[in-house]
């Protein structure tokens, strides 16, 4: 019987250094840091020629395909996060009652959330900077990493611990949302 694969290559760009070890995991460095994923759960084989990655997966039909281009996406995701950088934009919405956000270690603290006396607080992923902008009554909080899964990670933990439950949605709007991501300009 035999195997099935599914190749692809993806161009390495200038500035950018690439490191496949055992074939699964695969090591990027740029201008910005160095990022390491591990496809070691995935039936693929990755390797380096003539500056270019080959990106082979050993599955038959459509998943073999989805597969491929998963692998290709976090590939190319990488080398954006290692030469420009992700950033995730956040402000924090509220009617009534002010809240306090600030960051302490890695987590960001969230007080007097509708009026609640306990404090909630969102796990900052490693890697990943989170700054708090206030400028009069708003509060902006900027999330930039190199990582995109870990950039989305932190920003979806920040809009998870304001998340308002028991209470009518179309009436009680405080929280934090997101209203911008992209990459970073520099």
């Amino acid at each position: 019987m035999a195997v099935h694969t599914h190749v692809d290559v993806i161009d390495i760009p200038e500035d950018v250094k690439i490191e496949i070890i055992e074939n699964r995991i695969v090591r990027v460095s740029g201008p910005k840091g160095n990022i390491e994923k591990s496809f070691k759960k995935s039936p693929v084989h990755i390797s380096i020629e003539d500056n270019k990655i080959r990106i082979e997966v050993r599955w038959k039909g459509k998943r073999g395909y989805a597969l491929l281009n998963t692998i290709k996406g976090i590939i190319k995701n990488m080398f954006i996060g290692v030469t420009k950088g992700y950033i995730y934009k956040l402000k924090a919405y509220y009617i009534h009652f002010p809240m306090d956000v600030y960051v302490d270690d890695s987590y960001l603290i969230i007080k007097n959330f509708v009026g609640e006396r306990g404090i909630r607080r969102a796990r900052i992923v490693d890697g990943v900077k989170v700054e708090v902008v206030k400028k009069g009554g708003d509060i902006d909080i900027i999330v930039k990493g190199i990582d995109k899964e870990a950039v989305g990670q932190t920003a979806a933990n920040i809009m998870n611990a304001t998340k308002v439950k028991s209470k009518d949605p179309r009436v009680f709007l405080d929280g934090i949302y997101l209203y911008d991501k992209g990459v970073e300009n520099g």
